[in-house]
């Protein structure tokens, strides 16, 4: 789905460039220099292919240009388009609505993103799932896609500063006696394959816990519903809205997994493309943009761990 800049889709008029006429454009520049580059680790590739230093070009998808690791902000600036993975099973980050369109705080951003560089806006739904694949082998230019950052993630992207709230949790009826990992034992434990809860249930869970993997969170949640098993590990925004819903059941959270704010995603090497995320965000948060968006998708200010 491509949004043209100046068509009613567009969030606002206003210009990323302009933004830095403002008064606060120094402390946005002095925050950038705290900041640094986050994650940026060496390492190998999710997909098993070798890497040889930081800058590394990924194998390309069919029928694309190469991927040149650095030139990513460049690239998108000359085709006057930026791709951006969004989620499609994630409400309130990104759900197709009823009109059949993307919508949700992920593809808000995403406009605001496209909107700051002054090009067009190509929305890419993922999963959880593929939505790093996508990233190595150029479907994307970036990912915003509720994308928690971990140590093993770091060693195939790099990730902006933190640009929304996020944890994740146990969540199961109110009559199971949980409240931590160790009480997992016994219980069939549902989640989506390759989300960040995926990997800290195999880490961190029991011997005699059943881990039961789906391919989206629509699934991980149908399957508590349909008592296919008897907890769920998700992210509390899913959570909140399956226990609104679903009243009757008495669903609560057990316990809180990690505390996982979501970062944007880009290339490793794309050094160029996360300090210019970096500053985008950090003016995103000064001029209110992702308060407003927060109070809108999640019914609260905006709230992020100083990181």
């Amino acid at each position: 789905m491509t949004v043209k800049r100046n068509s009613p889709e567009n969030l606002r008029p206003k210009r990323f460039w302009a933004a830095w006429r403002r008064p606060w454009a120094a402390i946005a520049i002095s925050l950038l220099m705290v900041i640094g580059v986050v994650a940026c680790g060496g390492g190998g590739s999710i997909t098993g292919q070798s890497v040889a230093g930081d800058v590394t070009a990924q194998a390309p998808a069919e029928g694309s240009a190469p991927v040149t690791a650095g030139a990513t902000l460049d690239n998108i600036l000359s085709r006057g388009t930026v791709r951006v993975a969004v989620p499609q099973d994630s409400s309130p980050f990104g759900f197709v609505g009823a009109d059949m369109q993307p919508q949700g705080y992920d593809v808000d951003v995403a406009g605001l993103l496209a909107e700051a560089l002054e090009v067009d806006l190509e929305l890419v739904p993922v999963t959880s799932t593929n939505r790093i694949p996508y990233l190595q082998t150029d479907r994307v230019d970036v990912v915003i896609s509720s994308l928690g950052a971990t140590p093993e993630r770091a060693k195939s992207i790099h990730f902006s500063r933190p640009y929304a709230p996020f944890f994740s949790g146990i969540y199961g009826a109110t009559n199971l006696d949980v409240s931590s990992y160790d009480d997992l034992a016994g219980f069939r434990v549902g989640v989506t394959q390759g989300a960040i809860e995926d990997l800290d249930l195999s880490g961190r869970g029991p011997e005699g816990m059943t881990i039961q993997r789906y391919d989206d969170n629509s699934t991980t949640v149908s399957a508590l519903l349909a008592g296919q098993v008897d907890l769920i590990a998700v992210g509390n925004t899913i959570a909140a809205q399956v226990i609104q819903e679903n009243p009757g059941r008495n669903l609560e959270n057990k316990f809180v997994m990690r505390n996982s704010p979501c970062y944007i995603g880009v290339r490793r090497g794309d050094l160029d493309m996360v300090q210019w995320l970096n500053v985008f965000v950090t003016t995103k948060i000064l001029d209110g943009s992702l308060d407003e968006l927060s109070e809108k998708w999640f019914g609260e200010p905006l709230e992020l761990p100083s990181v």
